[in-house]
């Protein structure tokens, strides 16, 4: 696997005068008024402001989400290049911070030839700051590494170097968001570099190899289970998913332990570097995206680098349970019976239900841990598409956990929706033959896969149920449509920085 560049340009705050500002292009907001097209700040003279206002219109700037216009410098500011950024309709209480990420990542995600840029977007409190911060920095993201030289020549552009975020805000407060934006984005970058890397690079051995690196330069505590290794201290689910394939499977332990931290969070993410279906082979079509089927164990990695760059104090563990699901002579069979690490049997009537296998190995060693609550990741079902569409996840488990990713992701600006584990759900999972099957009823399959999970969740010292909850980004992780906002087309790196967020909460 080819070791990818995540650096990013730098950030820093600027008065909101711009007397000090220093870029080739301004960046406004444009609002959807109820007269038309209107300028949102007052970055501009008054005349500069008037003149513009009066030629949106015929400009073709409407103010829409997503729509950036770069047009020609004002007189009277000393910027070659003015860009605006639609934020929608034009409100009074304030823009989202969402809204300022999205017009933010929308400029860097479409702009070109530009090296330095300011933004005069509405960045008067912290979280406003942050977003646009954290938005101009995500929408930079290009991914060339398995390009020829010619075809990186060919997609050659000037890089942006310098993004300047125009505020009043003193540099004590802004210094602090300029860390926290930067370690959020570049945590999305190297989830985003594993996703999209093809599967003839990363696989489990490689893919683990990476956490290793990671691990290393950010002095994390790392152990991997090689197959050997798996076989001795019985990780059924991993043996079982991975036989199939002359890339063994591996099992990634990374710990995060601060001085003075309180709290503990697990964090554990599905890893299929690559999803035939095994012998329940999916249908060709289904499978041009697979390499994304390790995107939950490439946001658990992310996250926990990310964390330790921002030096939080709460304690976390990351799982990543890696296998390459593929069809032989030696491949896991429909009806097989597997031995889960921790004891419990499950006869495998789908082998393309394959990632709540690895999923239940992990989950039972991470609850050896007794950690306070363990959160699972995991692009798990289909049926999380047809539930809530491709960019919405969802969210199911103990309902103190799953508020917690909740109002994490609101705060990320993320889009997270909880979803129950009806009752009924669990008996369709019974098996003749062995303590469970790994498929049960077809409709609201979503939430069955995490009835299946929780099976596998350990008790605490006193015998509670260890709080949990389950992720499932199958949609989300990979944009198979138009680019927007910050987020371009196939890896996004969803959830990253809202496990961030949910881990750093432990620690209040």
């Amino acid at each position: 696997m080819k070791k990818i560049d995540i650096s990013l340009p730098t950030v820093k705050a600027t008065p909101a005068s711009l007397s000090k500002a220093k870029s080739e292009g301004l960046v406004v907001a444009v609002a959807q008024g109820e007269n038309g097209p209107q300028i949102i700040g007052d970055a501009l003279d008054k005349k500069d402001l008037a003149a513009l206002e009066n030629s949106l219109a015929s400009l073709g700037v409407t103010g829409a989400t997503d729509q950036v216009v770069q047009l020609p410098g004002m007189d009277t500011k000393k910027f070659p290049v003015l860009i605006l950024t639609g934020v929608g309709k034009a409100v009074e209480e304030g823009y989202t911070p969402e809204t300022l990420r999205r017009a933010a990542g929308a400029v860097t995600r479409t702009t070109k030839g530009i090296s330095s840029l300011t933004f005069a977007l509405p960045a008067a409190e912290p979280e406003q700051f942050q977003a646009v911060a954290e938005g101009a920095l995500l929408g930079t993201y290009r991914f060339t590494a398995y390009k020829s030289e010619n075809g990186r020549n060919n997609d050659a552009e000037p890089k942006l170097e310098t993004i300047e975020v125009a505020t009043e805000l003193s540099s004590k407060i802004s210094d602090g968001l300029v860390t926290a934006a930067t370690t959020g984005a570049e945590a999305v970058a190297l989830a985003k570099n594993l996703i999209n890397t093809p599967p003839s690079h990363l696989f489990p051995e490689t893919f683990a190899a990476t956490a290793s690196e990671v691990a290393k330069n950010q002095k994390l505590k790392i152990k991997v289970w090689d197959e050997k290794d798996l076989h001795k201290d019985g990780f059924g689910g991993h043996i079982g998913v991975g036989k199939g394939s002359v890339n063994g499977p591996r099992l990634v332990k990374i710990e995060y332990r601060p001085a003075r931290a309180t709290g503990h969070v697990a964090l554990v993410g599905k890893g299929i570097t690559f999803d035939t279906g095994g012998i329940s082979l999916k249908p060709a079509a289904s499978m041009m995206t697979m390499k994304s089927d390790m995107s939950g164990a490439a946001a658990v990695l992310a996250a926990i680098s990310g964390i330790a760059a921002r030096g939080a104090k709460v304690n976390v563990t990351a799982w990543l349970a890696m296998a390459e699901n593929m069809p032989s002579a030696t491949a896991i069979k429909p009806s097989d019976v597997i031995t889960m690490y921790g004891g419990k049997t499950v006869e495998v009537m789908n082998t393309d239900a394959e990632g709540r296998l690895v999923l239940a190995d992990a989950i039972v060693a991470a609850g050896e841990d007794q950690p306070d609550a363990i959160i699972d990741i995991a692009t798990l079902t289909g049926a999380q598409m047809v539930a809530l569409g491709t960019r919405t996840c969802g969210v199911m488990g103990d309902e103190a956990v799953r508020q917690r990713v909740v109002d994490a992701a609101e705060s990320t600006g993320e889009l997270v929706w909880p979803m129950p584990i009806p009752e009924e759900l669990k008996p369709s999972l019974k098996s003749q033959v062995a303590d469970l099957s790994n498929i049960g009823e077809r409709f609201g399959g979503m939430m069955t896969a995490a009835a299946f999970l929780r099976e596998f969740v350990g008790t605490d010292k006193a015998g509670a149920t260890i709080p949990w909850a389950h992720i499932d980004i199958a949609g989300p992780s990979f944009n198979e449509g138009s680019p927007y906002g910050y987020t371009g087309k196939d890896a996004t790196g969803v959830m990253v920085r809202t496990l961030m967020s949910v881990a750093e909460s432990y620690a209040n």
